[in-house]
This record gives C-alpha cells, sequence and structure tokens, in this order.
C-alpha cells in the first residue's frame, strides 16, 4: 500500500502530521512521534508579540499595539510566560532536526506586516524544511473593513514568502466572506499551501467573579465538518497544498479528509489523549480501510469526493442547506 503524499513540495511516508503543540518543545516526544509513524511534525509557534518585545522592550510595544492604552500591559504574556524564547525557539528548531528524518516544520503566529516576518528567514537558516505562518486574528473595530484585513494578511504573506526559499504554508481561520476567493490570493502572493482551519478559541464568563476567562477545550470529530465541506471546496480550485487541522481522531476522520482532498491530515488533541502510539493505530487503520476498498495508493483516494464533478458548487451548497432545514418535523 502506497501512503505516500506530497505536502508543500515535501514527499511525505503517509499524510498523518503533528500539528503545532508542545509536542516539539522535547526532543525525546518528537522522536517517539516519528517513531510510531509521524511523516512531519510543526513547532508551535512563534508568536509576533514575543518577537517585537524582544526587540523593542515590552511596555513599549503592548502599548504601541493598543494606542497607547496603559491597561493593555494587562493582556499579553509576560515575556517568561512563553515556553520558548525566540532564540531558544531557533535551538530547538535546530536540535530536531538533528535528531529527526522526517520534515521539521516552524511556526510563525501573527496578522499585521512587520519586522517579525524576518524570523521565518531565521527558521529557514536553522534548518526548517517548510514555514506554516498563522494568521489568527479577530477584528474587533467597527471601523476596519475585511477587504483591509485580508490585504494586510497577504503582504505579511508576502513578506514571509520573500524572504525564504522553502515553502510557506498558511493557517487561516474560516471566518472569511470568501474563503476560497481569499485562498487563491494567497495561492497568487506565493504560499505553497493553506491549513485549514484555525481553530478559534473563545473565552467563557465567570459570573461569580466577573471576569472573562480563557478556556482550551482540546478538539472532537464533530469539528471535522466545516473542514471536510471547505476542503472539498477548495481542492478543485488551487494548485497548492492542502491540510487539515482540527477535528481527526479516528482513521475515519483521516479518510474523510483525505476524500475531501486534503494532502496532510494534523493532528494534535487526539495525541494529547492517547499519546504518540495512536499513529501506528491509525496508520494501521487507514491501510485496512484502503485495502478492502481496492485503493492502491493515497493519490488514487484523494479528492475523489471534492466538489470537482458539480457544476454549481454555490447551488450545491445552498440546496443541502435548505434541504437540510426541511427535514424536521414536530
Amino acid at each position: 500500500m502506497n501512503l505516500k503524499t506530497h505536502y508543500l513540495g515535501l514527499t511525505l511516508e503517509n499524510p498523518l502530521i503533528v500539528g503545532a503543540s508542545p509536542f516539539c518543545d522535547n526532543v525525546a516526544a518528537a522522536r517517539q512521534l516519528q517513531d510510531a509513524g509521524a511523516s512531519a511534525i510543526v513547532m508551535r509557534s512563534l508568536f509576533e508579540e514575543q518577537i517585537d518585545a524582544e526587540q523593542k522592550g515590552l511596555l513599549q510595544n503592548t502599548e504601541g499595539m493598543a494606542d497607547s492604552n496603559p491597561e493593555a500591559t494587562s493582556y499579553f504574556p509576560s515575556y517568561n510566560e512563553y515556553q520558548l524564547t525566540p532564540d531558544h525557539y531557533l535551538r530547538q528548531l535546530a536540535e530536531l532536526k538533528k535528531a529527526l528524518s522526517i520534515p521539521v516544520i516552524a511556526s510563525l503566529n501573527g496578522c499585521r506586516p512587520g519586522g517579525w516576518t524576518d524570523y521565518a528567514r531565521r527558521f529557514e537558516a536553522a534548518g526548517a524544511n517548510a514555514v506554516e505562518l498563522n494568521l489568527y486574528q479577530l477584528v474587533t473595530e467597527s471601523n476596519v473593513a475585511g477587504d483591509q484585513v485580508e490585504a494586510e494578511m497577504l503582504e505579511t504573506v508576502a513578506n514571509v514568502v520573500n524572504c525564504v526559499k522553502v515553502p510557506v504554508a498558511v493557517k487561516l481561520s474560516p471566518f472569511h466572506t470568501s474563503p476560497a476567493h481569499f485562498a487563491k490570493a494567497l495561492e497568487n502572493v506565493g504560499a505553497a499551501g493553506v491549513v485549514t482551519f484555525n481553530r478559534f478559541y473563545q473565552p467563557d464568563f465567570n459570573i461569580d467573579d466577573l471576569e472573562v476567562h480563557p478556556h482550551l477545550r482540546l478538539s472532537d470529530s464533530s469539528e471535522l465538518l466545516l473542514r471536510l465541506r471547505w476542503l472539498a471546496i477548495l481542492s478543485p480550485q488551487l494548485r497548492m497544498s492542502l491540510a487539515v487541522s482540527g477535528g481527526v481522531h479516528t482513521t475515519e476522520d483521516i479518510v474523510k479528509a483525505l476524500l475531501a482532498g486534503a494532502h496532510g491530515v494534523q493532528m494534535v488533541s487526539v495525541l494529547l489523549r492517547h499519546g504518540p502510539r495512536i499513529i501506528t493505530t491509525l496508520l494501521a487503520g487507514l491501510n485496512h480501510w484502503m485495502e478492502e476498498r481496492g485503493y492502491e495508493s493515497i493519490e488514487q483516494l484523494r479528492g475523489s469526493m471534492n466538489l470537482k464533478r458539480c457544476p454549481d458548487p454555490t447551488a450545491f451548497e445552498r440546496a443541502n442547506y435548505i434541504r437540510i432545514l426541511q427535514s424536521w418535523r414536530v
């Protein structure tokens, strides 16, 4: 059975990629994931705010970003709360490259154009096989238009792409008016791939102390549905690589992502719950599923359930929406 796939111009032994997570903080843990069958690994993100804080000083940076609002200094983690400082990040990347034979993908997290994007060049010098650019941003200002936000994101991506020779993937939010149009624009400025999607972390209210509490909940398979829809829409329209991130926990989840058009399948929550050995189990399940149905390779399977054969995907989506709502009876 040929499980090889091509992602970001890299030939991977199988589609299972360890997504951005704490696993890369420890070389021994990363090696366990490789031994279990992971085909590539993404480091946790280095943040725009971290880099700017180191370069400019934390107080000046946070006040400047929030239009000199003194309260902003409390919004961001203190410098020692970050798990990896920028210099430590580069050293860890170099150590991972020495210890592993699979590709190591470095991750930058930011949203606005700035000097922080130069760290992509440092990632490349430290040995990164690719860069994943995470564009996490929630726009709260009513006077900021969507096209302005996307223009800044495209400028950021172009800056990163133009300063490195290694491929650059962009991790997207699903909350764009036209994700397909924006993904195509990313391809046009040189992005080698898109990761669908960034998880949107939603804080909760504590009604006793009247404070907002950040809350991290691991994903489950229900989150995959949104990603399947957009993978199926994007895969016939783009030349670049596609990866899914969020909601992959079972062999069935992996198969669905591949059928929708994914080249790579990123996993984190399932590994945090069950440990590295789950990768071996999932790969065995993928092999078994493909053998039972006569598939000989991932390439034969990939994208066979996307919207390529649908003459009018917009009407198809609208029709399904109406049909689902009409299916309820009371």
